[in-house]
């Protein structure tokens, strides 16, 4: 059974008819939201159509849930889709982090830091 399955109602702060949204629990940033599929599907290639289709406006809503409390200057949108990929928790889930000015050095490559060495180009 997913883990995202037994998240109290008192800690989701939106829900929609697709997904839902809740605080990460362990922030890479303040306001780190987690978008959370109701149905048990492992990955984003698994969702079906409609589930694709509807993913833009939660990330939205995630980033307007994120701006009512924070100011960020940027954001980065991540799924990690296997285990290979750093995925830990078998259940579909869209992070929505926000980022500020001088949170590190030289945020140039985002994501791509992933690997070592492939941020920098």
């Amino acid at each position: 059974m997913s883990v995202f399955k037994s998240i109290p109602e008192d800690k989701i702060l939106f829900r929609g008819e697709l997904f839902f949204i809740v605080e990460d629990n362990f922030p890479v940033s303040p306001g780190h939201l987690l978008i959370i599929s109701h149905s048990d599907k492992p990955d984003y290639f698994s969702l079906s159509d409609n589930e694709k289709t509807d993913l833009p406006r939660m990330i939205q809503k995630a980033k307007s849930l994120i701006e009512a409390k924070h100011s960020p200057d940027g954001f980065n949108i991540g799924m990690n889709c296997g285990e290979s990929a750093g995925q830990t928790v078998m259940h579909f889930h869209c992070h929505v982090i926000p980022r500020f000015q001088g949170d590190v050095d030289d945020p140039r490559g985002g994501v791509r830091h992933c690997r070592p060495g492939f941020g920098y180009y």
